[in-house]
């Protein structure tokens, strides 16, 4: 098969065209051009794009990475020679969800459409092999040079060493092997451990059917007893109960009745601080604290006392004596008298008779404010004398040390009223407690508990009666279940000479591989030692290759081989493209050639290997077409 020219609306690329020629085809594109874009739709023009792959720890799928940036649908066209016919591959979008499921098939520059060939096998026809053999050699992505085996590809390389047979592979054979091994013996499961099972239980059954009669005998004269004590039990807790509920309520109307004699005394004594408050609240001095009325009331008694001292007084009739004694000689003086000194005596004595009156004056108001205030004293308190106010205080003072009596027996009445109360709640816990019949420590229901355990002793008594004589019932008679043991043993080591055999099998399969392995591996090694000797100017010339693809080689001076992990990059992308090289000589179909895609697989050889590799592609072009699209400049 050649491929003629690619016209693409897929990714980045737009309506796009691209021709080959027969041989070496060599596109050189700066990064970022669409050289990968190209390869992947070559890809995916002979074998779809598969809607089923989803996005996964950072992969994305075809159908996503490709859709064309434009927004338009994924669709493109491959024209092709095969089988000496030229053929146009269209593959087109209907739905989002199916990018390029729709595909035809015709010859070119005709709508005859190509016999047989469909969307699915478009690929497996014009390459020989299928999607995975493909990607494992022919088709070389960028970053991915290295080989890796599939049950597919492992088909193919059979076909090489054996008959042509390419329906077989030893992974596939294998695994079936291992899992009919797994289906009769795996660890705790499988045919065999379940039948093991079954025997063990059959035999263990027939060990028991001799004195299963003897022990259904004692079961049944074990559960008699266990019922007798039960009745037993049922006629105590009845009892128990009962006396155990009259003792919780004699206890609780004991207890009710203390409650309420003293919450009746509480009630007396209340009231009767209710009286002595209401008589306080009548009296002249009030309520308020003792101490307080009585500091009052000394200072009120001490302040009438000095009222009354001053309005009673005796210096208020001599003042007025004084006042019309000197009054008469000041007037006498000025009258009869025309001496100036007389007039100046008589003068003095007008004077100091109004000083006098003045003074009288003062004192009769100072007098009449004293007694005022004295009776606006006496009045605040109800009384006409301070001798009265005495009195009334003294009562006073017997009616607020009766409120104090009263109000301390209110006091111890109440706090006999609250210990008789918390008694009478912890009788009512206590009662609950002692009639909780279930989870309680009553002797009530420690009997319980004890008919409880009898009677599900009683149950299980039974249930085991039950199951012997269901048992026994099914067993029928030994000669069946001997019968039956017979079977299951003959069924078991059938079982076990099939997994013997399937085991030679498996180990006759291994060294059947081991042999085709041996057939194979050299002669892959061998042509991609002959292509690693050409690319790297013969330094490397031996190329060993194990069943997983992974290859070591060693050098003309080296004694040991080296591992892929002590080769320069450029060196190990050499060492596996020679790998694929092989695997397309020896494993891809015969006749017409499949073409050879490679990405960017040479970006990290030297100035010198690069040119000897595409000294050896433009070789292999001779046979094949090849199309290398690389980022550097090649020759």
């Amino acid at each position: 098969m050649m491929i003629n020219k690619l016209t693409a609306s897929f990714g980045k690329l737009e309506n796009e065209t691209l021709s080959f020629h027969d041989g070496l085809n060599v596109i050189h594109a700066p990064n970022e051009s669409g050289k990968s874009t190209w390869c992947a739709f070559i890809r995916a023009m002979l074998y779809g794009v598969d809607s089923g792959e989803r996005v996964r720890g950072g992969y994305l799928p075809d159908k996503q990475r490709y859709a064309p940036w434009s927004g338009a649908a994924m669709e493109g066209q491959m024209d092709v020679t095969a089988d000496r016919c030229d053929i146009t591959l269209t593959r087109t979008t209907k739905t989002k969800s199916a990018p390029m499921r729709e595909f035809s098939a015709t010859y070119t520059g005709t709508n005859i459409k190509v016999e047989g060939m469909t969307g699915q096998n478009a690929g497996e026809q014009l390459t020989g092999v299928t999607r995975d053999v493909f990607r494992r050699s022919a088709f070389i992505e960028q970053g991915a040079v290295a080989v890796s085996g599939s049950p597919d590809l492992e088909r193919r390389i059979n076909a090489i060493v054996s008959t042509g047979e390419e329906q077989t592979s030893y992974s596939e054979a294998d695994a079936r092997l291992r899992a009919w091994q797994r289906k009769r013996r795996y660890n705790r499961r499988g045919m065999l451990p379940d039948l093991e099972s079954r025997i063990g239980d059959s035999r263990r059954l027939l060990d028991d059917m001799g004195g299963s009669a003897e022990n259904i005998g004692k079961l049944e004269e074990e559960l008699e007893q266990t019922r007798a004590a039960c009745a037993r039990l049922e006629s105590e807790v009845t009892e128990t109960r009962k006396r155990q509920r009259r003792e919780s309520l004699e206890t609780l109307n004991r207890g009710r009745s203390v409650l309420s004699e003293a919450s009746h005394e509480h009630d007396l004594a209340m009231e009767r601080l209710s009286t002595r408050h209401a008589e306080l609240r009548k009296s002249p001095f009030g309520d308020g604290d003792l101490r307080s009325v009585e500091q009052r009331v000394s200072a009120d008694l001490a302040r009438m006392a000095e009222l009354k001292s001053v309005y009673q007084k005796k210096n208020s009739a001599l003042l007025l004596v004084l006042f019309f004694l000197l009054t008469v000689a000041g007037v006498t003086l000025y009258t009869f008298f025309d001496n100036l000194a007389y007039i100046i005596a008589a003068g003095v004595f007008l004077i100091a008779a109004i000083v006098f009156l003045a003074r009288f004056m003062t004192a009769k108001q100072a007098a009449a404010k004293a007694r005022s205030e004295r009776r606006a004293l006496l009045k605040r308190y109800g009384v006409s004398h301070a001798s009265e106010l005495a009195q009334a205080f003294e009562a006073h003072r017997q009616l607020c040390a009766a409120a104090y009596a009263a109000e301390d027996a209110e006091r111890q009445t109440r706090e006999r009223y609250e210990l008789a109360r918390r008694r009478q709640q912890k009788l009512e816990e206590d009662a609950l407690a002692d009639l909780d019949f279930v989870g309680g420590s009553s002797p009530a229901a420690r009997i319980g508990r004890e008919l409880n355990l009898k009677r599900a002793e009683a149950e299980q008594l039974s249930a085991q009666i039950a199951m012997l004589k269901g048992r026994l019932s099914a067993m029928g008679d030994t000669m069946v279940l001997k019968s039956e043991l017979g079977t299951m043993e003959e069924e078991r080591a059938a079982i076990e000479q099939e997994y013997e055999d399937i085991s030679l099998a498996a180990e006759t399969l291994r060294s059947a591989d081991d042999e085709l392995q041996s057939r194979f591996s050299p002669e892959l090694g061998r042509v991609a030692a002959e292509y690693m000797s050409r690319m790297t100017g013969g330094r490397y010339s031996q190329v060993l290759i194990n069943r997983d693809f992974s290859a070591m080689t060693r050098t003309q001076s080296d004694t040991v081989a080296h591992d892929s992990g002590f080769l320069s990059a450029g060196t190990l992308d050499l060492l596996y493209l020679a790998v694929r090289l092989a695997v397309c000589r020896l494993a891809l179909p015969d006749g017409e050639p499949c073409p050879l895609i490679i990405d960017d697989a040479l970006v990290n050889l030297d100035e010198t290997r690069m040119k000897q590799a595409m000294e050896l592609l433009k070789e292999i072009a001779k046979e094949r077409q090849v199309i290398l699209f690389t980022c550097r400049k090649a020759e």
